[in-house]
């Protein structure tokens, strides 16, 4: 794969090299190690445990009164239980967040500074690691089933896509607050929690993020002594095991390991599943007041990409139309053919530093480097583009296959200044970021037995064996380069006015510069944007526990769209996509570890293209969206013995502007129920025993947004048994759709939809040395 690669993998092996160089500093250190902690089933009011083994404490720096005055002006920042002292390198990850159990009490990523969850202008969900381990979840797609007003969408089976409250995107993710937009599954070996924040978020993020962005927190070497294995399996079948071992190396140094293998089969007939991972990290902390972490990571990933099976004409070509009903596992494709490939390498180093006066800055720089590559024959194509005849004895597959390379060059500096002004506090952010990013978009076509563009075969057989020729059309087909350089400023201030209320407000200004150079005729193209997003919030918390917030906010979309990677004459000089979000919400912890939160919206896309009836290939931007919504969730702890993770979501997401000539006004965006709701529940009946039972409902949705196919509603009941023999050994069962209902989970249009997974089980053992 020819592009972003070799000078990507040049800097990247730069980076790496220094990295190593610096982890050899300590290589004649002695390591000293501790028992791990065992943190399943604790108590409420708990904070996880620390086990450290370390050389003697040097001589700490006495803390000025200059901190103590900047300390004192944080009262936003979420508190934690105090611990004993350590030495820098130990720095206890779960207890920066307060992150326990099923609960986190602060996020930096929405304020960029380590706030309270009540007192963000914003909703936000967070999925800690303990839930999605006892979900036995292993990606972003089905965790997001627990995350009001959001929807998984199939992505065509080889990428992370979702639809936030009636926004879709592919491109709108995210790990430590550094993009992370490329097309494919991020898994979760080495999670720490999920923050999902809705809305648009062009000020802390940049473009896009219109309904929302989802931020992946990874665990990182953080001093606790941990060595831990988890070796599981399926009833698919499948296999998969992930380690986790770490420890604080010295007073100034710390280390941590997490990998991952997995290899799985499904219940769609021929899909097979098989990744690895390997994420080492580093923390070397010099002194209390300056700390460097280190990250590498790499991921390969090789799965059978499967579109699903197509709807059905129905007598009369009466609409709406349904899923045609099939077997769960029946495949509409050619195994031989369908794959999708992607090799992910990740280098990033933080530094961090406290001046001691009310200052601090941190910068985070990261080179990623994106080989990616699909191939695909699904239904599609012919007089019903793929859907089942009224008969049930034909329906049609298309194919093509495309390379999606690219290398991510980012760095991002935050400076904090927190200060007073008589009795009004602030906590001021001036930033910078900067970025490139290069890449290769090359499509093919397939031509079946290499002269049609299409087969026809009987859906009652669906899977074909027929020769396919790939080669670009020189048309339609894309192949080309292209190269994006970013520059980025903001100011926020979060302001306490008294202790009832509290500001924020902040500006950002993006330039985004896009070339895209076609491969075939040499053409350049090229487009500019200067982006102004602007938000505002306020909170009035007439008691400790509970907020009540406004919110205002607007993002872009340059015209290129989620992945930018080819401009057109049309698109270049069409202007961006808006986003504006205006909410109210209100945020209560009902006990210091249970928390209620809920919010109402209404979310307006404008600047949607319609294309030019009367000039081919340019566009009217008269397309629109709206989006009326409701949220609602709790998470936490009933009782010491009783965890509880749900939420409900009312979403009304309309096209009130022609789209194109099938997506018009009035009709229902496509992938979005009026209702869903789900719940989870874990009760620890002894020190050892514990149970699982977790409940998700959808209505009804339609595949797309010309709503011509309706998905129907459907019911998931999922549950699970966790045993813990004691602080080395542990285990647990999850039984996922518990009553064997048949059900439709996503799709990616009219004809690919997939259908749910019949009851599978998922069982595995982790031992902690």
């Amino acid at each position: 794969m020819e592009l972003g690669c070799w000078a990507g993998r040049k800097a990247l092996r730069g980076f790496l090299l220094s990295t190593t160089a610096a982890l050899s500093f300590s290589g004649g250190l002695t390591m000293q190690a501790g028992p791990a902690s065992a943190q399943q089933g604790q108590a409420a009011g708990a904070l996880p445990s620390v086990v450290v083994s370390a050389p003697q404490q040097r001589a700490r720096r006495a803390q000025t009164a200059t901190t103590s005055r900047a300390a004192r002006s944080n009262r936003r920042t979420a508190t934690v239980a105090p611990v004993e002292k350590k030495p820098p390198s130990v720095n206890n990850q779960d207890a920066r967040t307060g992150q326990k159990g099923y609960i986190t009490r602060s996020v930096t990523s929405a304020t960029k500074t380590n706030t309270a969850l009540l007192n963000v202008p914003q909703s936000v969900t967070v999925l800690t690691k303990d839930f999605i381990r006892d979900q036995a979840f292993t990606s972003i797609g089905e965790a997001t089933r627990y995350v009001p007003g959001v929807i998984y969408h199939q992505g065509e089976s080889h990428r992370d896509d979702l639809v936030i409250r009636g926004q879709r995107s592919n491109a709108d993710f995210y790990t430590n607050g550094i993009r992370d937009d490329v097309q494919y599954f991020r898994d979760f070996y080495n999670i720490q929690r999920l923050e999902v924040l809705k809305g648009p978020n062009a000020m802390i993020f940049g473009r896009g993020g219109g309904g929302g962005v989802v931020n992946r927190v990874l665990k990182e070497a953080d001093g606790t002594t941990i060595r831990e294995v988890t070796v599981g399996g399926n009833s698919y079948p499948g296999a998969r095991v992930t380690t986790d071992v770490g420890q604080a190396i010295n007073e100034n140094w710390a280390f941590r390991l997490n990998a991952m293998y997995e290899n799985t089969q499904s219940y769609r007939d021929f899909v097979n599943l098989e990744r690895w991972a390997i994420n080492p990290t580093a923390t070397f902390a010099p002194n209390d007041t300056t700390t460097v972490k280190l990250s590498y990571e790499h991921l390969h990933d090789r799965r059978t990409v499967d579109r699903g099976i197509p709807s059905q004409i129905r007598p009369g070509n009466a609409f709406p139309r349904y899923p045609y009903d099939t077997s769960p596992s029946a495949f509409f494709g050619n195994p031989n053919l369908n794959y999708a490939l992607a090799d992910v390498d990740i280098g990033t180093a933080v530094v961090e530093h406290d001046f001691e006066n009310g200052w601090t800055i941190k910068n985070s720089s990261q080179i990623a480097n994106y080989d990616k590559f699909y191939q695909n024959i699904y239904p599609g194509g012919g007089a019903n583009s793929g859907a089942v005849n009224a008969a049930g004895t034909s329906s049609n597959l298309q194919a093509y296959n495309n390379e999606t390379d690219r290398t991510n060059y980012f760095n991002q500096t935050d400076l904090t200044y927190k200060f007073g002004t008589g009795p009004i506090r602030h906590t001021v952010v001036f930033g910078a970021e900067l970025g490139r990013q290069n890449g290769l978009n090359y499509r093919q076509s397939g031509l079946f037995n290499g002269v049609s563009s299409t087969i026809t075969i009987d859906p009652r057989n669906p899977t074909s064996y027929v020769p396919v020729t790939f080669a670009n059309n020189g048309g339609t087909d894309a192949n080309n380069t292209y190269k994006l350089n970013l520059g980025a400023v903001y100011v926020q201030d979060q302001v306490e006015i008294t202790r009832y209320l509290e500001l924020i407000g902040g500006l950002r200004f993006d330039h985004f510069d896009l070339t895209s150079r076609d491969r075939r005729t040499f053409v350049e193209l090229n487009r500019v944007d200067d982006l102004v997003s602007p938000r505002v919030g306020v909170l009035f918390k007439p008691l400790e526990n509970l907020s009540i917030y406004g919110s205002y906010s607007i993002s872009y979309l340059p015209s290129a769209g989620d992945q930018f990677s080819a401009l057109t004459p049309g698109l270049a000089i069409a202007a961006p996509e808006k986003f504006v979000n205006k909410e109210v919400g209100l945020k209560y912890d009902i006990f210091p570890s249970l928390q209620f939160a809920t919010a109402i919206y209404e979310l307006d896309r404008t600047n949607q293209r319609f294309a030019d009836p009367n000039n081919a290939g340019f566009f009217i931007l008269s397309g629109a969206t709206k989006t009326r919504g409701l949220e609602a969730s709790l998470t936490g702890y009933v009782t010491d013995a009783w965890q509880i993770t749900g939420g409900y979501a009312y979403t009304d997401a309309r096209i009130t502007s022609n789209n194109s000539a099938t997506i018009v006004a009035g009709n229902r965006v496509g992938l979005v129920p009026y209702n869903t709701f789900s719940l989870w529940n874990r009760y620890q009946f002894t020190e050892q025993w514990a149970a699982g039972l977790g409940v998700i409902h959808y209505s009804n949705f339609f595949a797309s947004s010309d709503d011509t196919v309706l998905i129907p509603e459907f019911t998931r009941v999922d549950a699970a048994v966790f045993f813990r023999l004691n602080e080395t050994w542990r285990a647990q069962l999850n039984i996922e759709n518990l009553l064997d209902r048949k059900y439709y989970s996503t799709a990616d249009g009219n004809n690919n939809i997939t259908p749910g997974s019949p009851r599978v089980f998922r069982l595995s053992a982790t031992a902690n040395f």
